[in-house]
C-alpha cells in the first residue's frame, strides 16, 4: 500500500477555497433563480440544455448526461416541469423505450423571462471579481481539471467552441 500523499498548505488552502467558493456560488445562484423565476438552478439547466438542443427536444438519456444527473433523479425533475407545462415527454414511434424530453413554447418563454437575471448573477458572482486574464486562466484550469475527470471525453460538449 502507497503512502498517502497528504495536501500540503497551499494545496490544503486551494482545496478549501474551490470547495466553498462552488458550494457557495451554486447556492447563490439557486437564490436567485427561485427568487425571480421561481425554479431551482437545476431546473433552469434542464431547460437552458433542451433550448440550445436541434428541435429543442433530446432523449432523457442525452439530457441526463448533460445535466449530469442520475436517470431516476431526471425523470423526477423533468415531471415537475412537464407538470408546469415546461416541457413534454413522448415516446418515438420506432423506439418504445426511448422518451424523448422537448422544451415546449411556455418553457422556452419561462426561460427566456429568467435568463437574464441568472446571467447577471453568475456574472456578478464569479466574472466581475476577477480580471479578463483570470477569466481565461480559470477556464483553462477548469478544463485541465474536467479531461483529467473525463480522460474518454463522455461528457457531452456543453462548453462550445473556446472563445480567444
Amino acid at each position: 500500500m502507497s503512502e498517502t500523499r497528504w495536501l500540503d498548505e497551499d494545496e490544503q488552502q486551494t482545496w478549501r477555497a474551490f470547495l466553498w467558493t462552488s458550494r457557495l456560488l451554486n447556492e447563490a445562484l439557486d437564490r436567485q433563480l427561485q427568487r425571480d423565476s421561481g425554479m431551482p438552478h437545476t431546473y433552469y439547466m434542464i431547460l437552458a440544455m433542451l433550448s440550445e438542443a436541434p428541435g429543442r427536444a433530446m432523449t432523457m438519456t442525452e439530457l441526463a448526461a448533460i445535466v449530469r444527473s442520475s436517470p431516476s433523479r431526471l425523470s423526477h425533475a423533468v415531471a415537475r416541469l412537464e407538470e408546469s407545462g415546461w416541457v413534454r415527454r413522448s415516446k418515438p414511434p420506432n423506439d418504445r423505450r426511448t422518451t424523448i424530453a422537448e422544451l415546449t413554447d411556455e418553457g422556452f418563454a419561462v426561460l427566456e423571462k429568467a435568463a437574464p437575471g441568472h446571467v447577471e448573477e453568475v456574472r456578478a458572482r464569479l466574472f466581475d471579481p476577477l480580471g479578463r486574464e483570470q477569466v481565461l486562466q480559470l477556464r483553462e484550469m477548469l478544463c485541465a481539471v474536467l479531461a483529467d475527470l473525463d480522460p474518454d471525453g463522455r461528457t457531452p460538449d456543453v462548453f462550445g467552441p473556446p472563445s480567444t
